[in-house]
């Protein structure tokens, strides 16, 4: 604004009140949807993002699990010990054996909002549906919904379309045991080209076997059952070998797991009613604060709870009577209390660690002493780099983070905190350099993009400690535009995109990022923040119709140009336009013009994400590829050299 201007003024004031729009304002502009409607248009309240089910998080995912949540529930009230999900790419069934709907109320918690049997206190108990809504949003949302109820030797089955109800049967007699059965299948109009994936299928389904031990879930004719519950969570989730055995208690509506490995940070696991906090909430607090106050008073001394915490990978699981959450995603707790008119969270998981972990560590002075050493360690290590800290994050001030490296978004996770929509959106992309990086500034969406430009090839990791960390400016000031120098409490974008060229040093460069993540924050990538780009590695036009006076078309279409990113569609694309048929090779991010990058950044955005799996074997590739130059791997890669031949591509 103007310093002149005056705000007040008459002239000021007189502008301000011109009409900003001249769209007619009447009572025909008052619309009243149908609760399937307001679902359809406004999807994002009810399932957070769409997605097609690439990602972890994606819609579709987000619709199974809520059919999913009521069988589990009805396990929770001791009623029938199996579930059985079969799911194709894009049809989804849940049988459960519980109680079954009452089968005069089938269509109606099926397709009225606000209606089920978890109101009323009694039928059901620390659940995880509470409002209603969740399945209502499946019907809403999928082309084919069709729910079965069986009760006692009678069988009631209601078909619906988005939402509205097609076909009704009358209560009839079965053979089938008691339960409900729930098929369907998205709209492809909604859920765009999307399709199930079994990857991230059975971690949801694994996480809810070890929620409910005892619990079988037979997916796609394979069977998981888990007998250890947390502890096996754990197992299954620890990329590197623990310290000490797995810490387990178990108490009424509190389940806990607990130890150390040799990594930076600290990693965990928090649940609700069976429900996944990705995102904590007041449990996961309370469990850190509890777990760092009775180690710390255990050993008697003034330690950080950083450092008792440094390389911890715990879990927690609380039921909880009508909890409260941040969104209808149910990703953040936000309850105070365990129950109506009971204790808080913060005192009943205190009360229940201080007197469980105390009584364990003086019990086995063995892992005791392991703990204490761990904590001895980290609390070395964080007073060595103490100044070295301070210096980094002075400097990455002084330098203008902000201008000189990243050239941030508008919308960050901590001015979001509860709009879903907007922690989900915010992503940054790591490129190669001002060539690509500049590419990217310009077409990209200022509102929840931004950028960070790396300069020249980033320092090899592996091996290195947290002080050469710092040193390096490069990954000193990606720690601090990322935030996550104290952990990832404060990251500031969803997704942290790798984008470098597809040559031999963009693969380099790449691997370099991931050696980085892997090594310092393995969190990061294991709750699903860290992709690759895809870039295209070709584009193939067709000579008569792509060019106009020697120029390409800005919007050009799938009938003349064709982007390839493997080689196999590069020669359909070769082979559709015959003799006319021109190929460019794209070796660099900063040879693909912005108006052809803003299709590669947008919604059809391809990126992959990085998976971190205890089989991966993370330990040991890092060794080979990223640690000393041994004979062994100069070998490995004289006999694996492939020499890329561009003979054929015409420029």
């Amino acid at each position: 604004m103007d310093n002149d201007q005056n705000i007040f003024s008459p002239e000021s004031q007189e502008e301000n009140n011109k009409p900003k729009t001249t769209v007619s304002y009447d009572d025909s502009s008052i619309l009243s949807l149908s609760w399937y409607e307001h679902i359809q248009q406004r999807p994002g309240m009810y399932i957070g993002k769409l997605g097609d089910g690439t990602n972890s998080d994606d819609g579709i995912y987000v619709l199974l699990k809520e059919v999913i949540d009521n069988s589990i529930d009805e396990y929770m009230m001791g009623y029938g010990n199996q579930i059985i999900v079969d799911v194709d790419e894009h049809t989804a069934t849940v049988r459960d054996f519980g109680r079954g709907i009452p089968l005069g109320s089938v269509v109606d918690v099926a397709s009225k909002m606000n209606t089920g049997g978890k109101f009323k206190e009694g039928a059901f108990t620390q659940t995880v549906g509470l409002n209603g809504v969740g399945i209502k949003a499946v019907n809403a949302l999928s082309t084919s919904f069709e729910i079965a109820s069986f009760r006692d030797g009678e069988c009631k089955r209601a078909r619906f379309s988005l939402g509205q109800l097609v076909e009704e049967s009358s209560i009839e007699p079965t053979e089938e045991a008691n339960g409900t059965v729930v098929t369907f299948t998205p709209s492809p109009d909604i859920f765009r080209d999307y399709a199930f994936r079994d990857e991230f299928i059975v971690p949801l389904l694994k996480n809810y076997t070890f929620l409910n031990t005892g619990l079988k879930i037979v997916f796609n004719s394979k069977t998981y059952i888990s007998r250890h519950g947390l502890e096996d969570l754990l197992k299954e989730n620890l990329t590197q070998e623990p310290l000490y055995p797995v810490i387990h208690f178990k108490g009424p509506n509190i389940e806990v797991a607990i130890t150390h490995v040799n990594q930076y940070g600290e990693e965990y696991y928090s649940f609700v009613n069976s429900q996944h906090t990705t995102q904590g909430g007041t449990h996961l607090t309370a469990f850190k604060e509890a777990v760092s106050r009775t180690m710390k008073d255990y050993f008697g001394r003034n330690f950080e709870y950083s450092d008792i915490r440094n390389g911890m990978v715990a879990a927690i699981a609380v039921n909880v009577v009508d909890p409260v959450f941040e969104s209808q995603t149910k990703t953040r707790l936000g309850s105070r209390d365990m129950r109506p008119e009971g204790p808080t969270i913060a005192k009943y998981i205190s009360d229940f660690i201080r007197k469980e972990l105390d009584n364990y560590l003086h019990r086995d002075l063995e892992v005791a002493d392991i703990i204490l050493k761990k904590v001895q360690d980290s609390e070395r290590a964080r007073k060595a780099m103490a100044g070295v800290a301070k210096k980094a994050r002075e400097t990455a001030k002084k330098v203008s983070l902000y201008n000189r490296k990243l050239n941030d978004c508008r919308v960050h996770l901590s001015d979001s905190r509860g709009n879903e929509e907007k922690k989900n959106a915010t992503s940054i992309f790591i490129t190669e350099g001002d060539s690509a990086g500049g590419s990217i500034e310009k077409v990209r969406d200022v509102e929840t993009q931004a950028v960070f430009k790396l300069r020249g090839k980033p320092l090899n990791t592996y091996g290195a400690t947290q002080k050469e960390l710092y040193t390096n400016e490069e990954f000193s000031l990606l720690q601090a535009a990322l935030n996550i120098e104290d952990g990832l409490d404060g990251l500031r974008y969803n997704k942290v995109i790798i984008a470098t060229d597809a040559d031999v040093d963009g693969m380099h460069i790449r691997l370099l990022m991931l050696t980085f993540f892997l090594q310092f924050f393995p969190d990061l990538i294991k709750k699903g923040h860290v992709y690759v780009l895809q870039t295209p590695l070709f584009r193939v036009r067709n000579k008569k119709t792509a060019k106009r006076s020697g120029k390409v078309r800005k919007a050009d279409t799938p009938d003349d140009t064709v982007y390839c990113y493997t080689d196999e569609e590069r020669i359909n694309a070769i082979a559709r336009f015959g003799s006319n048929a021109e190929i460019t090779r794209f070796k660099g991010l900063g040879e693909i013009s912005p108006d052809e990058f803003r299709g590669f950044i947008g919604e059809d955005m391809r990126i992959d994400r990085v998976s971190l799996r205890k089989e991966d074997g993370v330990a040991e590739v890092l060794e080979f590829y990223m640690g000393k130059n041994t004979m062994e791997r100069q070998n490995f890669i004289i006999d694996n050299l492939v020499v890329e031949d561009d003979s054929h591509i015409d420029q």
